[in-house]
């Protein structure tokens, strides 16, 4: 991360131009104890003589503060590492002042805001409930400002899906509806598609078939996504509910989906479990949450989104920031938030007496606690 670094800055660019100390200062109109103090980092050069110096020495004032507003994606990606593995282990209000002070420092710095945003959704779940709200309306602020603020299309495209997601966990469908209105126009071609052509057309058949790829991968998690809101929609027609989860876990397998998106698979094992309750069918309601302990505890940690032997070319764009920070967890993590899914679901209660959900409990409890988790004040 970037501090202000003008003292050595302007040292090192006055020896590179072989002047004093004193013919700066006369340059300037201060004096040479002046200018040996800002070198010294005594003191700091009045911001009315930052543009002369800067233009002095043929720079910007930001290059002469040894500042950027801007961060790599590589710091991008390993702050948003640790603030996850903050959100487990360090006290909430310690975090949030952590990030507030982040997001002031580079409040331009749109790629950041928006990593920020998805952390704080991702770890909404996982904080105390009493301060849910707060840190889901952080996340809103932050989307609003890149939306409004970002020249970049597609970073303000993700900004506006994640804004409308926040909408939906703080119970505000109205605006989600302003934001993309009342009712759905399917495209006849898909950007992935269109982008493909593009590719195609000038002659680069390595990246059509990249975008073909990414295109095909992230359109069957979507649908596996939506296949899951509609499956909660119908549990109370279970016929169809369920013909629908038969299908999804057939995609499931067509494309591998529990070597690419774990997570995705696990919800949709919680998702199918409480389908079957629902409808009184508590032995198949019990498989789904064995399947989604087996999963839980038999994952291989980090889990990421993952490419495999049919998606050989879709590893960059894994990597993009805005992609992979969506499913990035670690072993602490992960532990955390598996325990909290079984147990938000209310649902499951009229199966506490089962001695195999009992079992099944104490399985994923046990491993939940397992190096890592005592606290259980917010779960």
């Amino acid at each position: 991360m970037q501090e202000i670094y003008i003292a050595k800055i302007l040292s090192q660019k006055r020896r590179e131009k072989g002047i004093s100390q004193e013919a700066l200062a006369k340059f300037v109109g201060v004096s040479k104890a002046a200018v040996s103090k800002w070198e010294q980092g005594q003191s700091y050069p009045d911001i009315s003589l930052l543009p002369r110096l800067a233009a002095y020495f043929n720079m910007s004032i930001d290059d002469l503060m040894g500042y950027t507003p801007q961060l790599s994606r590589k710091d991008i990606r390993k702050l948003y590492s640790q603030i996850s593995a903050d959100f487990v282990f360090k006290p909430f209000d310690t975090v949030i002042a952590e990030c507030k002070s982040l997001i002031n420092k580079y409040y331009s710095c749109f790629p950041l805001l928006y990593q920020m945003a998805v952390l704080f959704v991702n770890h909404s779940a996982t904080v105390p409930r009493e301060r849910r709200y707060e840190i889901l309306v952080e996340a809103v602020e932050l989307c609003n400002r890149v939306v409004s603020e970002s020249s970049d299309p597609l970073l303000e495209r993700e900004a506006r899906h994640l804004l409308c997601f926040c909408y939906s966990m703080l119970n505000k469908p109205e605006d989600i509806l302003v934001l993309l209105g009342e009712s759905l126009e399917v495209p006849s071609i898909a950007e992935d598609v269109l982008i493909s052509k593009a590719y195609k057309l000038l002659g680069n058949d390595d990246m059509a078939k990249e975008i073909a790829q990414c295109g095909m991968y992230a359109h069957s998690i979507r649908l596996i996504e939506s296949a899951m809101h509609y499956i909660a929609l119908t549990d109370e027609h279970f016929e169809v509910a369920h013909t629908v989860f038969q299908r999804t876990l057939t995609i499931i397998d067509v494309f591998n989906v529990e070597n690419l998106n774990t997570h995705i698979l696990a919800m949709l094992h919680l998702t199918g479990a409480n389908m079957y309750r629902k409808n009184g069918d508590r032995e198949n309601a019990l498989a789904q949450l064995d399947r989604y302990a087996d999963l839980c505890i038999n994952t291989k940690f980090p889990i990421a989104l993952s490419s495999d032997d049919f998606f050989t070319d879709i590893g960059e764009w894994l990597d993009n920031d805005e992609v992979g920070a969506k499913v990035n967890l670690d072993e602490r993590i992960w532990k955390k938030t598996m325990l909290h899914n079984f147990k938000s679901f209310e649902s499951f209660a009229i199966l506490h007496n089962e001695p195999r959900y009992v079992d099944i409990l104490m399985r994923i409890t046990k491993y939940a606690d397992s190096e890592i988790l005592t606290e259980s004040g917010d779960l």
